[in-house]
């Protein structure tokens, strides 16, 4: 049984209001989690992606088996599952000279910061996300922001989601709520969150159709999932996926 009261076993509903959510998903671990967390709250939830010119542009291929998995897994989260949409945001990789969005070797920039922070990237997306919750007459915006494991991107940083907050109600005139369900949780958290939320099955999911890899690497398969294995992004799931193991060892001795 899940926090809020969904059986994954028989997919019934249980205490699920009316309200809809908006989920700004990617196609990797953080945000197939927040889909999922999304799903098991919300009456309807639509999912949100954006094409940047990312130089893992292979992450957006992994959106349409996550939802269809996500579906299959818990019927009931098939049916709140709504409409899907991609943005094209080309020029923020146009003006962003990144190890994300250029072929350029990963490391930290002059400002201490690694070179994989793409300026804004978050201020926009949270931005346009709220737009089309505005035409939607959606309400609550779910992002994957963390600031236990962010790398130091300052846009991860709760008081950075709490002041677009403020600034989107104001600027709109509406009352968005910005949900960032992964924000105080470490990766192997994160793990265990998905785990709670859809059991094995959404851990298996996520190992098999999930893209975390800031490479685009989809070659060699680890306990984790695909990635190179060595830049950050597969660095901090693969040492998540071996603390949450085990801890499910030492929990099951």
């Amino acid at each position: 049984m899940s926090e809020a009261g969904q059986d994954i076993r028989t997919g019934t509903d249980s205490g699920i209001g009316d309200e809809r959510a908006l989920v700004l998903f990617s196609g990797g671990q953080d945000s197939a989690t927040c889909l999922a967390w999304a799903l098991d709250r919300f009456a309807r939830v639509e999912t949100l992606g954006f094409d940047y010119g990312q130089r893992h542009r292979i992450e957006l291929d992994a959106r349409a088996r996550l939802r269809q998995g996500l579906a299959r897994l818990v019927p009931a989260w098939g049916r709140r599952l709504g409409e899907d949409h991609t943005l094209a945001l080309d020029a923020l990789g146009q003006v962003s000279e990144t190890a994300l969005t250029r072929e350029a070797e990963i490391g930290y920039a002059a400002s201490g910061l690694p070179n994989t922070f793409v300026p804004g990237r978050n201020l926009v997306f949270l931005t346009f996300a709220a737009a089309l919750a505005y035409r939607r007459g959606i309400r609550h915006i779910v992002g994957g922001m963390c600031e236990t494991d962010f790398s130091g991107y300052p846009d991860c940083r709760d008081d950075a989601i709490k002041a677009v907050q403020v600034a989107l109600n104001l600027g709109m005139d509406r009352r968005f709520v910005l949900h960032t369900p992964l924000m105080w949780i470490d990766k192997a958290q994160t793990w265990s969150l998905a785990q709670d939320l859809g059991g094995h099955g959404l851990v298996d999911l996520i190992v098999e159709d999930s893209h975390t890899c800031y490479l685009g690497e989809r070659g060699a398969r680890h306990a984790w999932g695909y990635g190179c294995g060595t830049c950050p992004a597969c660095q901090l799931r693969a040492e998540g996926h071996a603390r949450f193991v085990a801890a499910e060892v030492a929990g099951a001795s």
